[in-house]
């Protein structure tokens, strides 16, 4: 039996509310921790406690950590899930089990190992009874860690670090991790191929959730107000800004430079972040699609009186209620053209959580410097599951608050000043804070027909001027946005466009479509909109553009058709939402599903070469063809 090293997925099938996440979360940071590239995606219900719940840690020696369908090592301890997880198993896998569990088994293609989860945790004294049950996870950790050679030294450092140093549970956690290996060493043959081995893969990367990035960000981008509203997956989000603004932005007097509120609704969240960023403040909030679909008003409202506010939505699946606890990309185009009447969106689109960190702070650069809301859309996968990633740097440029002007200003302006008074001709006005003591800066901010000075009209030229100027501003945006990433391929003859977490596993359908079916792709990772000009420039180098994105009916594929009609014959979208992340296999399939092999590339280039080579010579293929005709009729 050839061994399999650092290129497989463990899933462990548990019962939610049962404690397994600190079991989980230990042997994920244990392979990382050992230098593999690793990543960890929880699959759990929407109830409290009670139901079936999936872990799947997958560690892959190349890099490829997106969601993986194979399943190679399943842990059932949930007699609920045990028949399906059973049936999941790879051919050539491993299936370990809790022995007090009483099914059949009727498997003879995988290596199966019962294991006596109970027995073991009844025989240590040092376990209170009423903590039998959570740190009985940590035995199937150690009979894994034996199994599949785990470094115990970085278990221990794993659970140190998960327990903040808190020596009881330390102990009482690591004593049943090595009761578990010393039972397997001892009981259980080695019959399955799979192992874990040092590397130095991981060296220097750090492990987060992009929730937690983004709350970091926000911190270090000058968060000076944040109001929410609970909302699954978009909670753990405000609840690390509560973690950590006490830890870094904390006066020496003890006095807080900062306000968050949970507020009644999401109608109330978004109101009172639209009023702290109208004063000045830079101010967020964070929901998820039903509560975005709530806030909708309000951010017409941010929209059209220009006042600078950040959005997070950390997208789920829809419609309604859905899958509240699934991942989904179904809020692009209701983000994009929200609201009533005419209004279009600025989004910012984090592929990683390194950029949900970066992405947390040049969010407020951008809302500032344009005067409008932005919207983050991050969703269930990346914002609550564990990514590696490089550590987070702080800012590398100074705020950017955009057109601001406070007394001095105002006073050399000599009052030839209106709050929406285009004087630069980019669409973007001026603004001065409340608490301006000059006595030109004050206005009135409405939701109603303005004029460029702020004051009511329902003049009808006034209003379209306004609504132009304010479309001027998407144009002048495109120069504050993240620009896109290229990932290039020599040879490359389509493309790809894709957004959002979708990128790992992108990166691997890539590799794969070169590797074994010799078809070479260079993939474009849009980062926001509106569309720049590298967009622009990469749909001109392909016929044939694949549009990937978790949702049903292709909402970037739409909105790149609208933008750009002249392309749209290019386009062919590859869509799907199970509430499953992104899976190389998925991708790979449906470019391979719509993919024109007798398609050759004709670049701009060689289209004009051709059109000045037929203008060149008109008469050149009229000559032979007459004197052919002449001839066949002698």
């Amino acid at each position: 039996m050839n061994k399999i090293v650092n290129d497989f997925s463990i899933t462990v099938g548990t019962v939610n509310g049962s404690g397994s996440s600190t079991a989980n979360n230990t042997i994920l940071r244990a392979i990382f921790k050992m230098g593999v590239p690793v990543s960890g995606k929880n699959l759990f219900p929407s109830n409290i406690q009670g139901l079936p719940t999936w872990y799947t840690i997958r560690a892959n020696k190349d890099g490829f950590v997106a969601h993986h369908e194979r399943r190679d090592i399943v842990i059932a301890i949930n007699p609920a899930s045990f028949t399906r997880d059973l049936a999941s198993v790879a051919p050539g896998g491993a299936f370990y089990y809790a022995d007090d569990i009483k099914l059949s088994i009727n498997r003879t293609d995988i290596a199966i190992y019962p294991m006596p989860i109970k027995a073991i945790i009844r025989a240590d004294a040092n376990i209170p009874t009423n903590f039998r049950d959570l740190v009985g996870n940590m035995v199937y950790v150690g009979v894994l860690a034996q199994m599949i050679n785990l470094d115990m030294d970085i278990i221990l450092s794993a659970l140190t670090f998960h327990f903040k140093g808190k020596q009881k549970p330390i102990d009482m956690n690591f004593n049943a991790v090595k009761s578990g290996a010393e039972w397997a060493k001892t009981n259980l043959e080695k019959k399955d191929p799979f192992y874990i081995e040092h590397m130095n893969k991981t060296e220097g990367m750090i492990m987060a959730d992009g929730n937690t990035a983004a709350a970091l960000g926000s911190i270090f981008g000058g968060l000076q107000f944040a109001a929410w509203y609970p909302i699954t997956p978009a909670t753990s989000l405000a609840e690390a800004l509560n973690e950590y603004l006490p830890q870094l932005r904390q006066r020496e007097d003890g006095k807080h430079t900062y306000a968050v509120v949970q507020t009644e609704d999401e109608l109330a969240a978004l109101g009172m972040a639209i009023g702290a960023g109208w004063s000045g403040l830079r101010s967020m909030t964070s929901t998820s699609g039903p509560g975005l679909s709530l806030m909708t008003e309000f951010a017409g409202l941010a929209y059209y009186t220009e006042t600078p506010v950040v959005i997070w939505d950390v997208q789920r699946i829809g419609p309604s209620t859905g899958l509240p606890t699934r991942t989904s990309q179904g809020d692009l185009t209701f983000t994009y053209f929200i609201g009533h009447g005419d209004s279009q969106s600025i989004i910012l689109l984090p592929g990683d959580v390194y950029e949900c960190f970066e992405f947390g702070w040049k969010a407020f650069d951008v809302a500032e410097r344009i005067q409008t809301p932005v919207f983050v859309l991050s969703d269930l996968d990346m914002g609550m599951n564990q990514w590696m990633s490089k550590p987070f740097q702080y800012p590398d440029a100074p705020m950017d608050r955009g057109k601001t002007l406070f007394e001095k200003d105002l006073e050399e302006l000599k009052g030839n000043w209106g709050r929406y008074l285009d004087k630069d001709g980019d669409g973007i006005a001026y603004r001065t804070f409340p608490g301006n003591r000059h006595p030109v800066s004050a206005y009135l901010t409405r939701g109603t027909g303005h004029d460029e000075y702020a004051r009511y009209s329902e003049e009808a030229p006034v209003y379209v001027a306004n609504m132009e100027r304010l479309k001027k501003k998407q144009e002048t945006a495109k120069q504050y946005v993240p620009a896109p990433v290229l990932h290039k391929m020599k040879g490359a003859t389509v493309g790809i466009i894709a957004y959002g977490s979708t990128e790992a596993a992108v990166l691997e359908a890539q590799h794969l479509l070169s590797k074994d079916h010799g078809i070479k792709s260079d993939f474009l990772r849009v980062r926001a909109l509106p569309f720049t000009k590298e967009v622009d420039a990469f749909l001109k180098k392909y016929d044939q553009i694949f549009i990937v994105e978790m949702n049903r009916d292709g909402q970037m594929d739409q909105i790149l058709k609208v933008e750009y009609p002249q392309h749209a014959s290019k386009f062919k979208s590859v869509a799907l939402t199970d509430g499953l992340p992104a899976s190389a296999k998925w991708i790979l399939e449906g470019i391979l599903g719509k993919y024109e092999s007798g398609k050759k590339k004709v670049t701009s280039n060689e289209k004009s070469a051709i059109s000045k080579k037929k203008a060149a010579k008109p008469s050149a293929k009229k000559k032979p063809a007459v004197v052919e005709s002449k001839a066949k009729r002698k």
